[in-house]
């Protein structure tokens, strides 16, 4: 069994930010034990350097392998290069027990909406080229417009021509975040997954902060939702993968942000 654990818009340096949420969530996952942990952006509020090392106090007390993408607010104020600086490059691939797992940065400097560019879909392409038995793509801005958020204005701006590059790569799983509300949608063979918040109480409706986790045994996939300080977790979606095909299994789709 190979886990994954989804986590994403901390947002570090906000009013909203709250610590004993962070700091529940680190015991949580150090409890589980995932073979890694992605985090789909948004670490900070306003990409100031005092609120990526802030962070980092709290990442680094995560034990497994972190997986990290910006998201819009990581790059305000220039502050993709102090990401670049203090987390790594933002677009990475890896390799997790015959998975592959590939991050691309989808934010733009000072702006809400996301793209990936077409100057990036060929080398998106050749990552996935490899055979993997579950590819998995690792983005902060939604793909697809989320019920229950207002006026969609901020998803990628190339959405479509990104989702025909992921699906002829033949991606299983995308992972985002940015709308502080988990969602999960099949689109052909294709599920994309959103993630909540974890730790900041910018929550729509009834939301709470949450993260997501993603369980393949090598041939279903499971993907569940987990609330800080609760114990059960909820299904959203799984399917099993077998070679080329994927058979939809208990799928179940969140409807609302008042759902969760």
């Amino acid at each position: 069994m190979v886990t994954i654990a989804h986590i994403s818009d901390p947002h570090l340096g906000s009013p909203y930010f709250v610590p004993n949420l962070m700091n529940r969530v680190i015991v949580e996952l150090n409890e589980m034990a995932p073979d890694a942990v992605v985090v789909s952006g948004d670490l900070t509020t306003e990409g100031y350097r005092p609120e990526y090392k802030a962070w980092l106090a709290y990442a680094e007390r995560i034990e497994a392998p972190l997986f990290t993408v910006p998201g819009n607010h990581d790059s305000r104020n220039v502050g993709y290069l102090h990401f670049e600086d203090l987390i790594g490059p933002r677009m990475w691939s890896h390799d997790l027990d015959g998975i592959r797992v590939v991050g691309v940065d989808s934010s733009e400097p000072d702006l809400n909406e996301g793209r990936i560019g077409r100057v990036h879909y060929s080398w998106i392409a050749k990552e996935f080229q490899q055979p993997a038995a579950l590819k998995i793509f690792v983005l902060h801005h939604h793909l697809l417009p989320i019920p229950g958020t207002g006026r969609e204005r901020s998803t990628v701006m190339d959405a479509g021509d990104l989702l025909e590059v992921l699906i002829h790569a033949g991606v299983d799983v995308v992972l985002s975040g940015h709308k502080h509300v988990p969602y999960v949608w099949r689109l052909e063979d294709l599920y994309v997954a959103n993630a909540g918040t974890v730790s900041s109480m910018r929550v729509r409706g009834h939301g709470k902060p949450c993260y997501n986790v993603l369980e393949f045994d090598g041939v279903e996939v499971r993907i569940l939702r987990r609330f800080p300080f609760e114990p059960e977790s909820h299904q959203m979606a799984s399917f099993v993968v077998v070679g080329s095909e994927r058979h939809p299994r208990e799928v179940s789709m969140e409807r609302a942000a008042t759902d969760v």
